[in-house]
């Protein structure tokens, strides 16, 4: 599926001939061990762990689960890796931490419309608080009994959310916005409606019911009709606008939209016991995905095509490449004829991003260009966040049982029923909801804009927001 020749031997010189805190050995040339390199990866993660949560304990809000004040997602992101972190390392450091974010902005109706965040969240934000309970679920996260359990949190996030399903513009599809008051409101983009597919796959998974298995095959047709999914290319457009009926788009390809589109058809790949449909497609995205990993690096470490280049990517951005990596080793897992490119993907650009870890009074601090193997004096939770994601994801190589799959797991302890009127037993979403105000803030995840606002980054105008 993919080819090319390595660079990342380079890395792997320049890593044991400096004194570099994230020294990891992934490849069998570096140590036939394989328990030498399980440990060497945990090792690495687990300093990356202790940095990332570092800023956020640092953080400038006190409230729990935000990381940033205008960022009502970036929470979901750091959880949603810190379990895949504790679940592959063993290392429960920070799982007080994670729940306490988790289970204080799950909102009033236990779907992380949370009251203070929910008059500028966007489709987006919500659901990457459902992708991060769904993960919670899968792996069996500790959950307080006093709580709703994690999949009930999911439902009820995948409940509200296809409410909003609008088939009075462009025959379906899910509005980037929730309120119509909002900058973005017009646009139907790759990241709620691929988001919503990814959640509807999971959640098929994992409680086996149909109606699930049934709106996942919805959203990914609807989008095979508009140019966010195209078919013919296998190629993610970032958004289109109601205005013109869906017809028009924007071209810019960003990691994140592949990770969710390509999980959920992971999922229900699984899910069909391998129908075609869906092996076709998760292999056709998986094959354009290879322009993320340019040969220019070696074609096995990944870039942020858009922005990276020509460094311009804003605090969403960089967080994209953890979501990938992140979303490419659960596809590894789910559906296994993969594994082996994607891994050779892994491990490249885990080793490429170690490379860059050597900024800081310990040392450990890392940049976003992977292929520099230098630090470049930046430093963000963000990058932190990403080069941990890409290091544990390399795990799953050797953990064969880290995603839970019996849909009873998880639910036993902890107390919570669905909510809101799309319910899981039935296909017929509610009419699109509405709403009016006088505050137009943007939504807090950024991550699908407006075909202006990415032509205006691109000129230099902004940084994408």
């Amino acid at each position: 599926m993919f080819g090319g020749i390595s660079r990342t031997a380079l890395a792997v010189t320049l890593l044991a001939g400096s004194a570099v805190a994230i020294d990891v050995k992934i490849r069998d040339e570096q140590t036939s061990n394989q328990l030498n390199r399980i440990e060497s990866i945990k090792d690495a993660a687990k300093t990356l762990a202790s940095s990332t949560m570092s800023f956020y304990s640092d953080r400038d809000s006190d409230i729990p689960g935000i990381v940033s004040n205008s960022l009502y997602w970036e929470g979901s992101v750091l959880f949603s890796i810190m379990m895949r972190y504790w679940a592959l390392t063993g290392d429960d450091s920070y799982n007080d931490a994670v729940s306490e974010g988790m289970y204080w902005l799950r909102g009033d109706n236990d779907d992380y419309m949370s009251a203070n965040y929910s008059s500028y969240m966007g489709n987006d934000d919500q659901l990457t608080w459902g992708l991060a309970a769904m993960m919670a679920a899968e792996l069996d996260f500790p959950q307080k009994p006093s709580m709703p359990s994690w999949v009930t949190l999911a439902e009820n996030v995948w409940n509200s959310v296809s409410s909003r399903w609008d088939d009075s513009n462009c025959d379906g599809g899910l509005r980037w916005q929730i309120w119509a008051y909002q900058a973005g409101y017009g646009f139907k983009n790759a990241i709620s409606n691929g988001a919503l597919f990814e959640l509807s796959a999971r959640l098929a998974h994992y409680k086996k019911n149909q109606t699930y298995s049934d709106w996942a095959e919805k959203i990914w047709d609807w989008s095979a009709t508009t140019p966010l999914l195209k078919e013919k290319t296998w190629t993610i457009a970032d958004s289109t606008s109601c205005e013109k009926n869906c017809s028009d788009s924007s071209s810019y390809q960003w990691t994140f939209n592949y990770a969710v589109y390509m999980s959920g058809a992971a999922y229900m790949y699984n899910v069909t016991e391998g129908k075609s449909k869906w092996k076709t497609g998760l292999s056709g995205l998986l094959n354009t995905s290879q322009q993320f990993f340019p040969k220019k690096y070696g074609t096995d470490i990944m870039s942020e095509i858009v922005c990276e280049p020509i460094k311009k990517c804003d605090r969403n951005q960089i967080l994209f490449k953890g979501l990938f990596a992140q979303g490419l080793s659960l596809i590894a897992q789910v559906a296994p004829y993969t594994e082996d490119d994607i891994m050779f993907l892994l491990r490249g650009s885990a080793l490429g991003a170690a490379a860059t870890c050597t900024g800081g009074k310990k040392k450990d601090l890392c940049s976003m260009a992977w292929y520099k193997d230098e630090y470049d004096g930046s430093d963000s939770l963000e990058q932190q966040l990403s080069v941990t994601s890409v290091l544990v994801s390399n795990l799953v190589a050797f953990d064969k049982e880290s995603l839970t799959t019996q849909s009873t797991a998880g639910n036993s302890s902890a107390s919570g029923t669905t909510t809101g009127s799309a319910s899981a037993t039935s296909s017929k979403p509610t009419s699109t909801e509405t709403a009016s105000g006088d505050k137009d803030n943007g939504a807090g995840m950024l991550s699908s804009g407006p075909i202006v606002l990415i032509t205006a980054m691109l000129m230099g105008v902004l940084s994408f927001l």
